[in-house]
């Protein structure tokens, strides 16, 4: 669920780009478009009659081939000698200029530089995904340091520009547009990267180049927590189910047995088997976690903000109240997931719900499995109603290799999902995943491919320095495209498929609205512990995780009295982007408004909604989500997101009392429920 892009470091001057969620790179002949001009054009140009190409079976991929990126390792090798070479030259040429700039010098620095980050991505990128793939590879792990180190150098010798430009008042700013008329197609470029900026900023070179190699270590023990989860935190070993058999617990099998095995003494075995493996790693992984706590901090300081959570929420244009009126309206009504859970407890049958009752899928056939290819063919129905530029971008993707499909933690594969952009080569992006065929994997699946089609429309629409936002902003679309699947399924499915999909649906309201804002929180108190401290242990961040479990979690779930250790395995809180997860809550609560939009009028929607996601960050994210939709972050928003899970709640009991009707009425009431449930039922306030 992450988004990957080499796009962050930007504040620091190191390279245009991002570890996120999404990343890179190819040479086409399409042609670079302009910030805004085009978007704009590419609404106009809507054909919904446009015949709905299906997907051939038999082209199906299921592996990447980076070939594209580098035909061999070592022509990587060569690549990155090269590119080392490019921090000095840039400095050289553009130094001596800088001291008196013009605006057509700073318009050569900035075609130079974007030149330079579309190159270093391609290898970022090459190196990053092939170490998921296996994070003990030696060769990749060495090539992803080199690359991260090959960004810092960069970062050094090009300081003076950051220093340079964020230190520009109005005055100057003018002069450099008025010099050169290019710049205008910059201007929203160079607000958000260095104008808006001019309260946090180096305030000299020595200080840029200390906040790149701050920036480097940040980066390493994000590396470096990545592979201790994949290779010990996540793998706790064998326990023995009640048939005898010897089943080993790592990140996809807990997930597979957990959802799907309807023994309970099984599922107890496995929960507690990862619940006291975590405890007894959580001591390793708090040392690390604190030296990664003082570094963000450090460098938010550095930079003029309070502490990094400052720095995170003034970057995504958000501010304090917006968060903390959020965190109050989900703590507040959590109380609507208590008939969720009495359905769910009735459904298992159990007089108590235990935590590892609340991710069994509430079917007779939990275990069911679905092909990747017909995963697919599911997907790609429910994108029928969108703009036809879905399902070409889908094909696309799904069919030229760009998706790792399959897990293979045995081997060092990395658990989870994200996808990696390739808008500099305006190529689909890379996606990478651990399907385990489960039907709960397909939102899983579109998830990320709502990334990848956000990542291709900007990168075929706007200039490659606008295809990147804030964080809440990219994780619109993948989640949109979870409520387009789960509609789909509701509508067009038998009854029991129904029920199973929208109950699995609402426990993740559970898990965006609740556990994902949980994450953040803690991630503030155990940086906060850690600036008080100078370290924190493992039972200091099990207290806090668990005493924030009980604020946000559920009344009705009977949880371990001992503290957990839940936080170490999750790779979100080791980002050299920090604060990540209360993003999905936001982006959660705007997607449900706009999904709305979408049932009221798909027409109208669809030329908004492409606009939208081709537009990347020419303008800043609350214009943007103002113009196109109306929509604006305040309290009004998470109220009204809690309302629909209310709503949804209300809808699956309904299904669940049809009893008495066969499947095919079923269905058809299921398809009258949802258009009330959206048209009518929900009303903004």
């Amino acid at each position: 669920m992450r988004l990957k892009s080499v796009k962050g470091l930007v504040a620091l001057g190191i390279v245009k780009g991002l570890i996120t969620l999404g990343l890179l790179l190819f040479f086409s002949t399409f042609s670079e478009c302009g910030a805004s001009t085009e978007v704009t054009n590419s609404s106009e140009t809507l054909n919904m009659e446009q015949p709905f190409e299906k997907l051939n079976p038999g082209e199906v991929t299921t592996e990447w081939n980076n070939s594209y990126l580098f035909s061999s390792r070592e022509n990587a090798l060569k690549e990155l000698e090269t590119l080392k070479k490019k921090p000095e030259e840039l400095n050289t040429t553009f130094r001596p200029e800088f001291e008196n700039l013009s605006g057509p010098v700073l318009l050569d620095y900035l075609e130079a530089d974007k030149e330079f980050s579309k190159f270093t991505e391609v290898l970022y990128v090459y190196a990053y995904t092939q170490l998921s793939k296996n994070v003990s590879d030696p060769f990749f792990a060495s090539l992803l340091t080199d690359s991260q180190d090959l960004l810092t150098e960069y970062g050094k010798a090009n300081s003076f520009t950051t220093v340079k430009l964020t230190s520009l008042n109005k005055e100057e700013w003018d002069r450099l547009f008025s010099e050169e008329p290019k710049l205008e197609e910059y201007r929203p470029y160079l607000e958000a990267k260095y104008m808006r900026f001019a309260d946090h900023r180096p305030m000299n070179e020595s200080q840029a180049i200390c906040l790149t190699e701050l920036e480097n270590q940040r980066m390493k023990l994000e590396t470096e927590a990545f592979s201790e989860i994949t290779n010990n935190v996540t793998m706790a070993g064998n326990i023995t189910l009640e048939n005898g058999e010897e089943y080993s617990v790592n990140s996809q099998s807990y997930n597979t047995l957990l959802s799907t095995d309807q023994n309970r003494e099984n599922r107890k075995k496995c929960y507690e088997k990862r619940f006291y493996h975590l405890k007894n790693e959580s001591d390793s992984m708090a040392s690390l976690y604190s030296e990664k706590a003082r570094l963000d901090d450090l460098a938010a300081r550095e930079l003029n903000y309070t502490d990094y959570y400052d720095y995170t929420l003034y970057n995504a244009y958000l501010n304090r109240t917006q968060i903390d009126e959020m965190n109050t309206v989900f703590k507040e009504r959590k109380g609507v997931f208590e008939n969720y859970n009495e359905f769910r407890k009735n459904k298992l049958g159990v007089e108590t719900l235990r935590p590892y009752d609340l991710m069994l899928q509430l079917t007779d056939q939990p275990g069911r499995n679905y092909t990747y290819v017909e995963a697919l063919q599911e997907i790609q129905k429910s994108y029928s109603r969108m703009d036809p530029r879905f399902n070409e971008i889908f094909l696309k993707m799904v069919t030229g290799n760009f998706i790792d499909v399959y897990p293979d933690p045995e081997h060092g594969k990395q658990p989870g999902g994200y996808t990696y952009g390739l808008c500099s080569l305006k190529s689909p992006a890379l996606v990478f995943l651990n399907y385990n065929g489960l039907i709960s994997d397909q939102k899983e699946i579109t998830h990320e491919l709502g990334h990848g089609i956000n990542f291709y429309l900007m990168g075929n629409f706007v200039d490659f320095l606008y295809c990147s936002g804030p964080i809440y902003e990219m994780e619109v679309p993948s989640t949109f495209n979870e409520e387009l699947f789960v509609d789909y399924v509701v509508q067009n499915s038998d009854k029991e498929t129904a029920v199973n999909v929208l109950s699995q649906h609402i426990g993740e309201y559970q898990n965006y609205l609740t556990r994902q804002p949980m994450i953040t929180e803690f991630e503030y108190k155990a940086h906060k512990l850690c600036a008080e401290n100078g370290t924190a242990s493992g039972a200091d961040l099990n207290a806090i995780w668990t005493n924030l479990s009980k604020e946000y979690g559920s009344d009705s779930v009977e949880y371990y009295n001992k503290d957990s250790a839940e936080w170490a395995y999750i790779n979100h809180i080791y980002l050299a982007t920090n604060y990540y997860t209360f993003n999905y809550a936001v982006s959660k609560a705007i997607t449900l408004s706009l999904f709305k939009q979408y049932k009221e009028d798909p027409e109208t929607f669809n030329k908004n909604y492409i606009a939208y996601l081709s537009a990347g960050s020419t303008m800043p994210p609350e214009e943007k989500l103002k113009k196109y939709f109306g929509i604006e972050i305040n309290r009004q928003l998470f109220e009204d997101a809690m309302d629909v899970v209310e709503a949804r709640i209300q809808e699956l009991n309904k299904l669940e009392a049809e009893k008495s009707v066969n499947k095919s009425d079923s269905a058809v009431k299921s398809l009258e429920m949802s258009g009330f449930f959206w048209v009518s039922g929900y009303k903004n306030k």
